[in-house]
């Protein structure tokens, strides 16, 4: 039986979503592996989301459930930055999630986290730091990527988002900096490595 990875995110101006296809690439690679990419509800009217210039969600990633999270033997959590934290649509989504907290129904399942922000100082680090709470409420099991992509998480040569804890990218202020390939190879490992994790534990469990 296939290993059923979901990739689950929110966008604003497309970043984090064009982080959550390489992902899903990476863990495509893994033999054994099932992965579908889900986009969690949106909280914001159409005009608000206008006057942000968002993006249009992704109609070939479904919107996803919180009793729709059970069926996964592993999920990735992918987000944009709100002042240090996950945007308010992906907070609200986890906040959903009580009837599976309640039964248990996500304990011992792995997890991680990929992310967006505007700037350098916007939160790479802590928007993952306090993702992790809400992971850890529901018994799931954190996989950062740590440094096993090699040598490139230590170069200094470029400005790149991403970190220990996950794939990342910047946004820039206006939203008009795109994902680099540095970001794009990053979210690509993050997949296969996550994924091979996930098979490992279903194998055992």
């Amino acid at each position: 039986m296939a290993t059923k990875i979901y990739i689950v995110y929110y966008s604003t101006w497309g970043h984090v979503a064009t982080l959550a296809e390489e992902i899903k690439k990476g863990a495509d690679s893994v033999p054994g592996v099932e992965v579908t990419v889900w986009r969690v509800p949106e909280t914001l009217p159409e005009e608000v989301l206008g006057k942000m210039h968002a993006a249009p969600g992704r109609e070939d990633h479904p919107v996803i459930t919180a009793r729709q999270l059970a069926e996964a033997d592993g999920v990735l959590f992918g987000f944009p930055t709100r002042f240090g934290m996950m945007a308010a649509q992906m907070k609200a989504f986890f906040d959903s999630t009580g009837g599976l907290w309640q039964e248990g129904a996500l304990a011992g399942k792995p997890a991680g986290v990929f992310f967006a922000t505007g700037t350098q100082g916007g939160g790479q680090e802590t928007t993952a730091l306090t993702a992790v709470t809400q992971l850890t409420h529901h018994g799931m099991l954190f996989v950062p990527v740590g440094y096993t992509h090699g040598a490139g998480m230590f170069a200094m040569d470029e400005v790149k988002g991403g970190s220990p804890y996950g794939a990342g990218t910047f946004a820039g202020a206006d939203g008009s900096r795109t994902p680099t390939d540095a970001e794009l190879a990053l979210a690509e490992h993050q997949g296969k490595y996550f994924a091979g994790i996930a098979k490992k534990l279903k194998a055992v469990v």
